[in-house]
């Protein structure tokens, strides 16, 4: 059991940008971690600092109580599953699972005991003596990850290791991924991938990288917290456009007054005027203050619920858009909405919707699930428990 604490943790290369800017982290035991970002954030890189197969430039790594980093990678008490396989071809799957061990000096029946054991979790039983080009993806990429849990490390690394499967293997793969963790709970884990949904369904806690687009900021976290906390409660425009598929709505607009109990704005483009249900804030804002309007596409609905009961007496907030184009998937559909001078709008409908396009309708924005962002990109946290608005 181990928890993993990093501080003031870089990485740059020469006289290079960055990667890694000033990481702070903390990792509970038994905590399933992923770092998520797009390509070039850094999250590879930091995974392989923690591992010990890269060199911080500047910082400290911690595992448990004891400080990493002039410890060697075999000397970590960490086992790391790679995005390939990287199984010996010429070998049974026993004998893969078994090979660091064999290499450890950890006696023979104790080998057969933690190989078994492991082979009979991950459903291997019956391919124990096959070589990996008898095997198909999904069970090459279990067998990678028994090699790593017959070692019983105190930390899993994972470095996108779906990344080369379908998409049928990986949501199967990633359901056994999850399972695992709720099994070997003596282990810390972190998981590194691009994919939100991977992020969302395993994690407990998700720790975003900042992209490449920010030079300034490339390679430090933008937000760290619990899977739901980053899509309800987004800390910038950054965050909220990565987190969410399809990803959030943003307006620009600016602030037209802020009352004891709403605050108005007016969209650019469309010159609308939306008013938003919400007390004053603890940090005033400005009238005429640039911001960002932000809504989810199932927050933006065609069907009206300004005279619900859960919205009686709060101001009507619509917006009125002509219907581009309509999505079908069955259960639901994505209905593309015109959005003068800026991207289109995407809102979220029931399958059996009977929008079409060239359709001219009023979508309503929910009072409860809409978000604001200054002109730096930082949240203006909307406080729905005490009917706030807090500055960020």
């Amino acid at each position: 059991m181990a928890a993993i604490s990093l501080r003031h943790v870089s990485k740059q290369y020469g006289q290079h940008a960055p990667v890694l800017r000033d990481v702070n982290l903390d990792i509970d035991e038994h905590e399933f971690c992923v770092f998520l970002g797009p390509s070039g954030c850094g999250k590879s890189t930091l995974l392989r600092i923690v591992a010990g197969l890269e060199e911080a430039s500047t910082g400290e790594v911690r595992i448990g109580a004891q400080r990493m980093n002039e410890t060697p990678p075999a000397e970590r008490g960490v086992a790391m599953v790679f995005q390939s396989y990287a199984l010996f071809p010429h070998m049974s799957v026993f004998d893969n699972m078994a090979f660091g061990l064999r290499i450890a000096g950890v006696p023979k029946d104790e080998i057969r005991r933690r190989v078994t054991e492991a082979a009979r979790v991950l459903q291997l039983d019956a391919l124990l003596e096959r070589k990996p080009k008898q095997l198909s993806g999904g069970q090459r990429q279990r067998v990678a990850i028994g090699r790593a849990i017959v070692r019983e490390p105190k930390v899993f690394l994972f470095d996108e290791p779906l990344s080369n499967l379908d998409a049928a293997l990986r949501g199967q793969t990633r359901i056994e991924i999850a399972r695992l963790h709720s099994r070997f709970k003596a282990a810390s884990s972190i998981y590194v991938t691009h994919d939100q949904i991977e992020a969302m369904t395993l994690a407990d806690k998700i720790v975003l990288l900042r992209s490449g687009d920010d030079v300034a900021r490339m390679g430090s976290i933008a937000q760290a917290g619990a899977p739901l906390e980053l899509y309800h409660r987004p800390a910038s425009l950054f965050v909220a456009g990565f987190i969410g598929t399809p990803r959030m709505n943003f307006l620009p607009a600016s602030i037209e007054s802020v009352g004891a109990d709403s605050i108005d704005l007016r969209l650019d483009g469309s010159g609308e005027r939306l008013t938003m249900a919400g007390r004053a804030s603890r940090q005033p804002l400005s009238n005429g203050a640039r911001v960002t309007l932000g809504i989810r596409p199932e927050h933006l609905s065609a069907k009206p619920d300004a005279h619900t009961e859960a919205n009686a007496g709060k101001p009507a907030c619509s917006i009125v858009r002509t219907v581009q184009l309509v999505e079908q998937l069955g259960e639901a559909a994505y209905v593309h909405l015109d959005q003068p001078g800026g991207t289109p709008l995407l809102a979220k409908a029931q399958g059996t919707t009977a929008l079409r396009p060239g359709d001219r309708h009023a979508f309503h924005l929910s009072h409860d699930a809409w978000h604001l962002f200054d002109e730096r990109g930082n949240a203006i946290v909307f406080d729905r428990d005490r009917a706030a608005l807090v500055a960020a």
